[in-house]
């Protein structure tokens, strides 16, 4: 299962004039991981980081096309079996070898960490059974997992003689022999953070700074850089201040506006397509949801033309060109051509606010109703401002809309409690494939079966779930692609989330520096290196 995405080629700039130091590299990040433990928040800044020091047995690429790391090769051997072979030549950075134990324990520990904000637990669920034969390590699923291998590049492997986990014994209804199992405050410690990877951690000051240095027993290529500190700078300005003034070499996600002042010092610009959509959810339960009013107690949004209405009224052109500067691709669905069960034809809804006026007043609301869009301010690439173009642009169709714009934190914690009825977030898939947003944004929420877990507004549609679950026990390709496609194609036609447009994800770096864009947005030093 191997499928990529073409990189969107953009203009890049002058050749820069802060040079890095040979052996030195260090990186401004937009937002700071809440963890060392590569296993308590799935977070784009944690595992971004994580992939510093620990490997798993699959790797997703710049492409996200799934690569060998841990393991050399694998192949489903029956409808819920697959057999991987692992790489014997591997060491961790304290010079432990590494073994299917190692492997064991971590699928172990996944779904008992505690306090975990958003858990790996989904990327292991689906096995039951553990067989170790030598280097081959085979995997039974409880029923078929034709996403395992992609599943387990997000998986990281820990040292189980670490934590006293040399004899654990796998148990679907829960492990034995795990030792003590760590805290994730532990992984702070650099004895505890003990992985495969290209780097290993010697300091992690929350706030302020991560260290990293070489491991010059790693098994792969020799990383490039001896030294890297990872620097969280929240800050826009900030950032881009950073790198203007030589204290770090690479920032991520300048602001647009920023662009010809990092060009004209000298800096360059790299970009990529990412796969992360900007889109919008709307409660369409049969309750009248929080800020909604004059709809005499009709939910407006559980009727499907006034779903359509608002997609239509969205000019979606313009919040790419005007709003976005051009740094963004208008979005048909929920993940961008020709990442897998996309589709070349899904085209963006088109612009047609006089057919929106019309649809509103077939469903009933001619006279418009009054809404609140919720957004996040600090967690996506202007997110305000395309929340707020939004709100312009069904105002003028009779949707009265107020903005109501928080932090990341207040935004998610505030969504998560069902506070919100109209909202704007993001969404990036972290297999790369259609099956993940359609079952995370627009599957019926049900937690037991892994359904749904994003979906905060109620949305159910019978089919499109059987065709989600159809998707996830389907290991040929080809037939789980053309299902993927049927699924999504039917969300869509019930605007059952609305796609506003994919995030083209920036980094500005020294000019003797070269970048290679990631479509999953990490920033990681390894896609960093001297220009040649």
């Amino acid at each position: 299962m191997k499928h990529g995405i073409a990189r969107l080629a953009l203009p890049l700039a002058m050749l820069a004039a802060a040079p890095a130091t040979a052996a030195d590299l260090r990186i401004g990040l937009a937002s700071e991981p809440s963890s060392m433990d590569p296993h308590f928040h799935n977070l784009g800044p944690n595992n971004a980081l994580r992939q510093h020091i620990f490997q798993s047995l699959t790797y997703s690429d710049e492409n996200m096309l799934i690569q060998p790391s841990l393991a050399t090769e694998w192949e489903a051997t029956g409808d819920t079996t697959w057999e991987f072979t692992l790489r014997d030549d591997v060491s961790f950075s304290n010079g432990d070898t590494f073994s299917a134990t190692d492997v064991i324990y971590s699928i172990c520990r996944v779904p008992v960490v505690e306090g975990s904000p958003s858990s790996f637990t989904s990327f292991v669920r689906d096995i039951v059974g553990v067989e170790v034969d030598g280097s081959t390590i085979t995997f039974t699923t409880d029923g078929p997992s034709p996403l395992l291998p992609t599943n387990l590049s997000s998986v990281a492997i820990l040292n189980a003689s670490v934590f006293g986990g040399e004899g654990v014994e796998f148990s679907a209804d829960g492990c034995a022999n795990m030792g003590d199992l760590p805290a994730s405050t532990d992984f702070a410690n650099p004895d505890m953070a003990i992985g495969t990877g290209p780097y290993t951690l010697v300091n992690f000051v929350p706030g302020d700074r991560i260290q990293l240095t070489r491991n010059d027993d790693f098994w792969g290529e020799t990383p490039t850089w001896d030294n890297v500190t990872l620097r969280p700078i929240a800050n826009p300005g900030a950032r881009v201040a950073a790198l203007l003034a030589g204290d770090v070499d690479v920032i991520e996600t300048p602001p647009i506006q920023d662009f010809d002042t990092i060009r004209q010092a000298g800096f360059e610009i790299d970009q990529g397509l990412s796969n992360r959509v900007i889109y919008l959810h709307l409660d369409s339960g049969e309750e009248v949801p929080p800020g909604v009013s004059g709809t005499d107690g009709v939910n407006p949004f559980a009727d499907v033309r006034v779903r359509e209405a608002i997609s239509k009224a969205i000019n979606r052109d313009a919040i790419v060109e005007r709003v976005m500067g051009g740094v963004a691709v208008t979005a048909g669905e929920l993940l961008p051509y020709p990442l897998f069960g996309t589709r070349e034809d899904a085209e963006p809804d088109p612009f047609d606010p006089d057919l929106s006026a019309a649809l509103l007043e077939e469903a009933g609301f001619g006279d418009g109703f009054e809404v609140t869009l919720s957004t996040p301010n600090d967690r996506y690439i202007n997110d305000e401002r395309v929340a707020q173009a939004v709100a312009q642009f069904l105002s003028r169709i009779g949707i009265r809309t107020n903005i109501d714009a928080m932090t990341a934190s207040t935004f998610f914690s505030n969504r998560n409690q069902g506070e919100f009825g109209f909202w704007l977030a993001g969404w990036g898939a972290a297999s790369g494939e259609m099956a993940n947003p359609l079952t995370a944004l627009v599957g019926t929420r049900d937690p037991d079966a892994g359904m749904g877990l994003t979906n905060m507004q109620n949305y159910s549609n019978p089919e499109i779930d059987a065709l989600i679950m159809e998707a996830r026990r389907t290991v040929d390709d080809e037939t789980r692609r053309e299902i993927l496609q049927r699924a999504s194609t039917m969300a869509m036609e019930d605007y059952a989330t609305i796609p506003l447009h994919f995030e083209v994800t920036p980094w500005a770096f020294a000019g003797d520096l070269e970048l290679t864009p990631r479509v999953d947005q990490y920033t990681i030093a390894m896609m960093v290196r001297p220009a040649e």
